[in-house]
């Protein structure tokens, strides 16, 4: 059985550790492959700074090429953040999210309907928990206080990640796909400082080892035939 885990950094597995980003060897894709063992080969095409626009175009080669039987996508954490530079450099004008929730939506049902075709289950997993504090320090740091005004009058990142996982929700309902709920299990599973890394917004070792046990959980009662070690 062939898993593609589909989506951006924290796919790819990345980790903000002592003001750097890093590669966490044990990402999720890594331990779902560990878990599985020979069960199945699980292929890691995370991207660091994707997003919907670029999964679609990017499918063909790095996806349907390996003839999957099932893709996990991870997406949207990129799609609804702002292009920070232009905020702190005009911090009193609109500015819009990169890639705006419509279009985001139409990219995921595209993305599931071609999977679909080719004969794959499409899974969509939604978005990780932010520290938002955690996260407007690391910007403020990058561009300068100017961004707070913007915040303040427009509601703050988790405003928008909270509307798209929303929205993620409801057209995983609408296109009858699995979503496989990973923000839940981050907010039971403990304190999220040890879950987020110093950015706020990519896992920690620890956090990947909650992303990979859920995952795992829920493509049993997709596929019973797999048999998954502990992860």
């Amino acid at each position: 059985m062939n898993i593609v885990c589909f989506g951006d950094s924290v796919t790819r597995g990345i980790s903000y550790v002592k003001g750097r980003l890093r590669i966490v060897r044990e990402n999720y894709p890594a331990l779902l492959q560990k878990a599985l063992g020979s069960w199945a080969e699980v292929v890691n095409q995370g991207v660091f700074n994707d997003n919907s626009d670029l999964l679609v175009a990017r499918l063909e080669k790095d996806v349907l090429s390996h003839h999957p039987d099932c893709v996990l996508i991870a997406i949207g954490g990129n799609d609804c953040n702002f292009r920070w530079e232009e905020v702190a450099e005009r911090p009193n004008d609109e500015h819009e999210t990169i890639v705006p929730l419509p279009r985001y939506l139409d990219n995921l049902a595209h993305l599931a309907e071609k999977i679909r075709d080719a004969g794959a289950v499409p899974v969509f997993l939604n978005l990780i928990p932010l520290d938002p504090a955690r996260y407007y320090r690391m910007l403020a740091k990058q561009y300068g206080s100017a961004i707070a005004h913007w915040i303040a009058l427009c509601g703050g990142i988790k405003h928008w990640h909270g509307l798209y996982n929303r929205a993620l929700q409801q057209l995983a309902e609408s296109l009858d796909v699995l979503m496989i709920d990973v923000r839940s299990a981050f907010k039971e599973a403990g304190d999220l400082d040890g879950l987020l890394s110093e950015d706020g917004i990519h896992p920690t070792a620890e956090g990947y080892h909650v992303l990979s046990r859920t995952v795992a959980e829920n493509l049993q009662g997709v596929f019973p035939s797999l048999q998954f070690a502990e992860c």
